[in-house]
């Protein structure tokens, strides 16, 4: 028979995951640089490190971040062109890319992009075997299939940042449409799409 101690403190849902103790992000563009100043905002993790191939833009932005420490959550940052550094991570962030070109789709960036995963991907399982990669690099459903592919991890070790974006820019656009707040707005985009058509015309 259970005890009143039991009845009482009956478990109702699972045991929050502890944050990742370090993080790497792989391009310092604008888009990596949001991640990781986001990831410092929210203090969930103890230390950030940042890759890049271009060392001088690399330091730059990693003193940016160490600079603005005063203001956010204490956190380690290091930066390297060597991949070293990112050894032990918990979560991998890969933004790095080609660049999209003047009248190019997303598409174009496919073969580009994908031999850069080649020389990224291997890189960071090497230092970090455990390690969670989470794509954000366009097209982003191809490179995380791409990422999974190289990778050798299991399925759920790879994700991709999908259409949480468009999702996004859905919200805001009907909020506009509607005079309404974004977060008052519900429902996902589910797919690629170039374009969004909306009831009041395309995106």
């Amino acid at each position: 028979m259970a005890t009143v101690q039991e009845l009482l403190m009956k478990k109702v849902s699972d045991e929050e995951m502890p944050a990742p103790s370090k993080v790497t992000i792989v391009g310092v563009g604008q888009v990596g640089m949001a991640c990781a100043y986001s990831i410092m905002q929210q203090g969930i993790c103890r230390e950030i490190a940042l890759i890049d191939m271009v060392e001088d833009k690399l330091k730059g932005e990693m003193l940016d971040l160490q600079h603005c420490q005063r203001f956010v959550k204490n956190v380690s940052i290091l930066a390297s062109t060597d991949y070293a550094v990112t050894a032990k991570s918990n979560l991998c962030i890969v933004t790095a890319g080609s660049r999209q070109k003047e009248g190019e789709s997303r598409r174009d960036l496919v073969q580009r992009n994908v031999n850069i995963f080649k020389s990224i991907i291997p890189q960071l399982v090497k230092y970090s075997p455990d390690t969670i990669l989470m794509i954000v690099s366009n097209p982003v459903d191809i490179l995380t299939y791409v990422a999974w592919k190289i990778s050798g991890l299991p399925h759920e070790r790879v994700i991709g940042s999908g259409t949480n974006l468009d999702t996004a820019r859905f919200h805001f656009l009907i909020s506009e449409k509607l005079n309404i707040a974004p977060n008052n707005v519900h429902g996902w985009i589910i797919g690629n799409m170039e374009t969004l058509v909306c009831p009041y015309g395309v995106v």
